[in-house]
């Protein structure tokens, strides 16, 4: 059959398809750069909050800031600390104790469990992601089969050290429980257990760890981004504001001088001092905003 379109059309079209091919092989080879480009995740930040389970009352304020006069004594709280993440995690910095034998010989007040303390401040046991265990301390460690599908974060070294040779002696490991051990060796056996790898390592996103202070053999403590800033959760490397304040080391620790090399780069780390949380001050629960008793948003 006859082809019905004028010659003209054809002649027409001819460039034009020519110019179509070449715009196709064009946006073939550029076809990379005009891909969406997605959007890199926001780093997360944290809210965060100082719980209070007990109160171990009139602890000698000597067995804290070294130096101290023997007959000055303190109410000194013991508590975790909650970082709640944009990313979604629910992370436990320490875990505070429970097992009778401390409650008897402490003679601790107002006691709460710290899975009690931790559903005070609106979160179950099983919603912990994460406990960030900052030494093997039995009121900072004791507690941490309480949340059972937490994954545990403790430096390597200390976890070697106080389950292998620090018992082959007498006098290393003080402070230390035996079934505290036991349980975070359970802990391991179960998967739930790693290992921070030294000094200014991120563990987890938005949460650095850092060695120092000697308060054990591997002590460590924590900068925490935040909305207002950086935090730092000093654990035990930092007991009392008067430590740093008077810029005193703690009066427990294996190293005093390393303790307060310690104070001074946890002054560099907070973006003001204001956002220093130390182990064990009273003052922490003044100083903060309560939320709920023996609870205040760290801001």
């Amino acid at each position: 059959m006859r082809d019905a379109r004028p010659r003209h059309f054809t002649i027409v079209m001819a460039p034009l398809l020519v110019t179509l091919v070449i715009l196709a092989i064009g946006l073939v080879g550029n076809a990379a750069p005009m891909r969406a480009q997605v959007p890199a995740a926001a780093p997360p930040v944290y809210d965060a909050f100082a719980i209070r389970f007990g109160i171990i009352p009139s602890f000698p304020v000597s067995g804290l800031v070294a130096g101290a006069e023997a007959s000055r004594r303190l109410d000194i709280p013991v508590m975790v600390w909650l970082l709640e993440g944009t990313n979604g995690r629910n992370v436990l910095m320490d875990s505070g104790f429970y097992r009778q034998k401390f409650l008897d010989q402490w003679k601790v007040r107002d006691f709460r469990s710290p899975a009690d303390a931790v559903t005070a401040a609106g979160l179950r046991p099983d919603a912990i992601t994460d406990i960030i265990i900052s030494h093997a301390h039995w009121d900072h460690v004791d507690g941490a089969d309480l949340f059972p599908k937490a994954t545990i974060w403790i430096q390597r070294d200390e976890y070697q050290y106080y389950t292998g040779e620090a018992w082959h002696a007498r006098n290393t490991h003080g402070g230390i429980d035996d079934e505290d051990m036991l349980a975070l060796v359970k802990i391991n056996l179960q998967g739930r257990l790693r290992f921070v790898n030294g000094d200014d390592q991120e563990p987890i996103p938005g949460i650095r760890c850092y060695t120092g202070g000697r308060h054990t053999y591997a002590s460590q403590y924590a900068s925490v981004k935040m909305g207002a800033g950086t935090a730092v959760f000093t654990s035990d490397n930092v007991y009392l504001y008067e430590n740093l304040e008077k810029h005193v080391p703690i009066a427990q620790t294996l190293d005093a001088a390393s303790n307060l090399k310690t104070q001074d780069r946890i002054r560099s780390l907070a973006t003001a001092p204001s956002l220093i949380v130390p182990g064990h001050d009273p003052a922490v629960f003044e100083r903060f905003t309560k939320v709920a008793d023996g609870i205040v948003h760290i801001r």
